[in-house]
């Protein structure tokens, strides 16, 4: 088993369903925003669930599955087009066990199950990531871009470099509820 990684009760605020979310993170628009539970926003990070269409009521702009982990310093704003003269912004959907290393920029559309993101990646608008795939450190993926299930995609654009194996979806799993796990407050 890994060793604990230890967080200042202080700075983490936990909600009923177990999310754990950094007071130095910043969360816009949170009645738009629906955490899964279990999910960790790590501090630096920006959730911009303010950038929605305009119209009564509360939007779903941007929602998380369960085990969900949202690195330091990421940026997660949701993706937008202008159709027929008029700006609109459209929802994000993020799948169960996904991993956002620190420093990247989210704009996708939609990310499936068990997907890992790496550090410092760019995912551009509308971007499609199929349940099981793994993005590379440092990848750069243009907007629309679909990637399949169970593809490793790396790269500057980011392009297909391999297959992931069929156990990928038990290993991330296996990842992020550990990580979870040792996702520990530091009573001091």
């Amino acid at each position: 088993m890994d060793a604990p990684v230890y967080y200042s009760k202080a700075e983490f605020i936990e909600t009923d369903t177990g999310n754990k979310v950094s007071r130095r993170a910043t969360i816009a628009g949170p009645q738009n925003i629906i955490l899964g539970g279990k999910t960790i926003i790590s501090s630096g990070a920006i959730i911009r669930g303010d950038l929605r269409r305009t119209g009564p009521g509360h939007a779903v702009v941007i929602s998380l599955g369960r085990y969900c982990l949202i690195g330091e310093g990421c940026v997660m704003r949701p993706p937008y087009k202008t159709y027929r003269g008029n700006f609109n912004y459209y929802p994000m959907k993020i799948g169960d066990h996904v991993h956002i290393g620190a420093n990247s920029v989210i704009e996708a559309a939609t990310i499936g199950n068990h997907v890992i993101i790496g550090k410092n990646c760019v995912i551009g608008k509308f971007t499609i990531i199929k349940d099981c795939a793994q993005i590379a450190d440092n990848t750069v993926v243009p907007p629309n871009t679909v990637i399949p299930a169970l593809a490793m995609f790396s790269g500057s654009p980011g392009c297909f470099i391999e297959d992931l194996p069929e156990s990928t979806q038990e290993m991330v799993e296996a990842q992020t509820k550990q990580y979870y796990t040792r996702f520990q407050p530091l009573d001091r």
